[in-house]
C-alpha cells in the first residue's frame, strides 16, 4: 500500500512539472511575459488593460512594471526566459536596447513582440520571430498639424500680433523616441506644406509627464507671455500639464484662450475637449494596440502563424494600428 502511494505521489509530481514545462502553467494555457516601461504612464495603462482583457481565458500573463529603467527590464526579461515561457511582449524602456533582448530570446527560442516603442530596423531584422505593434508616428503628427491648420485658418483672432505667422511652443516626449521626434517634425511640416508660416519660440522635453509639463509651461509663460499663439504637445499628459499651467495664469476665462494640442485621446483629454480647454488630440488606439500585441504574442506562443491572427502584417514583421483625428466636433464618439 505504501509503495502504491509513493508511486502515485511521484507520478503526480512528474505530471505537475510536465504541465509547467514548454511555456504552460497548471492551467494548460500558454504563458506570456509582458513588460511595460512604466505602469503610471496613462496611455500604457490603457494598453496594458487591453492586453489583459484579451488574454482572459486564453493565456496566462506575467505582467511587470519596468519602472522606466532599462536595467530593471533586462532583469525582468531574464526572469521570463528562465521560466521557459512561450512568448514575451515588451514595451521597451530604451528602444536601442532591443538588440540585447532579441539575442537573449533567440538563444532560448522564445518569440518576441515589441509594442509602442519601435526597435531599430536592423534589430528587427535580427530574427524572424520578432514582431512590432504600434502606430506610424508621422501620421499622428500630420493629424495634429491638420487640427492646428483648421483652427488657424478659421479664427482670425488666433493671430494675436497680426503678422501671419504662428508663434508656437513645442513640448516633446522622451528625446530619441520615434514618436516624439516624428510628431514634432510632421505636425509643423503639415502647416508649412499648406502655406502657413511658423516661428518656434521654444522647444523642450517634458518626458511625456504632466507635472513636468506644468513646470515647463510656467517657464515659457514667464519668458514669452502673450507672444505664444499655439502649444503643441507630443502627448495628452503633457497637454494637460500645459492647460493646468495656463489655468493658473488666468487662461480659459474672460475670453483669454490659447490653443493646446495633444496626442492619445485619453479619457482626461476627452474631458478637456468637452470643457473647451484642449483644442484637439489624435487617437492613439490603445485598445487595438493592446489587442494586436496579445493576438500576435498568443499566435507565437501557440506555435501558430501570426498571419492568421487577424491583423495585416507589413514587411513580415510590423502591425500598424491607424490614428484618428479627435476634435470638439467628434470627441463624444471616443468616450467610453
Amino acid at each position: 500500500m505504501k509503495k502504491t502511494i509513493i508511486v502515485l505521489l511521484i507520478a503526480a509530481v512528474v505530471l505537475s512539472f510536465a504541465a509547467c514545462g514548454g511555456g504552460q502553467q497548471g492551467s494548460g494555457l500558454p504563458v506570456i511575459g509582458v513588460a511595460i516601461y512604466k505602469f503610471d504612464d496613462t496611455f500604457m495603462s490603457y494598453t496594458r488593460n487591453a492586453i489583459q482583457s484579451n488574454a482572459a481565458g486564453r493565456a496566462e500573463l506575467e505582467v511587470v512594471d519596468s519602472q522606466n529603467a532599462q536595467a530593471t527590464q533586462n532583469d525582468q526579461v531574464d526572469a521570463f526566459l528562465s521560466k521557459k515561457i512561450s512568448a514575451i511582449a515588451i514595451n521597451p524602456v530604451d528602444r536601442t536596447a532591443a538588440a540585447t533582448i532579441i539575442d537573449k530570446a533567440q538563444a532560448k527560442k522564445v518569440p518576441v513582440v515589441f509594442f509602442n516603442r519601435e526597435p531599430l530596423p536592423e534589430d528587427m531584422a535580427k530574427w524572424d520571430q520578432v514582431y512590432y505593434v504600434g502606430a506610424k508616428a508621422e501620421q499622428s503628427g500630420s493629424m495634429q498639424g491638420e487640427i492646428a491648420y483648421d483652427y488657424w485658418t478659421a479664427n482670425s483672432d488666433a493671430d494675436k500680433n497680426n503678422d501671419g505667422v504662428i508663434q508656437y511652443i513645442m513640448l516633446k516626449g522622451e528625446p530619441g523616441h520615434q514618436d516624439a521626434e516624428l510628431r514634432t517634425q510632421y505636425s509643423i511640416q503639415y502647416l508649412k506644406d499648406n502655406g502657413v508660416q511658423v516661428e518656434l519660440l521654444a522647444e523642450d522635453t517634458a518626458m511625456w509627464d504632466r507635472p513636468k509639463a506644468v513646470e515647463k509651461m510656467d517657464a515659457f509663460l514667464a519668458a514669452y507671455g502673450d507672444r505664444i499663439e499655439m502649444v503643441f504637445c507630443n502627448n495628452d499628459d503633457m497637454a494637460l500639464g500645459v492647460i493646468e499651467s495656463l489655468k493658473n495664469a488666468g487662461y480659459f476665462q474672460g475670453g483669454k484662450y490659447l490653443p493646446v494640442l495633444g496626442v492619445d485621446a485619453t479619457a482626461p483629454a476627452l474631458e478637456a475637449l468637452s470643457q473647451g480647454t484642449l483644442l484637439g488630440t489624435v487617437l492613439n488606439d490603445a485598445d487595438n494596440q493592446g489587442k494586436a500585441t496579445f493576438d500576435i504574442a498568443y499566435a507565437l506562443a501557440s506555435a501558430s502563424d501570426p498571419s492568421t491572427a487577424g491583423w495585416t502584417i507589413t514587411d513580415g514583421k510590423y502591425i500598424w494600428v491607424p490614428y484618428q483625428k479627435v476634435t470638439r466636433d467628434n470627441y463624444t464618439q471616443f468616450q467610453k
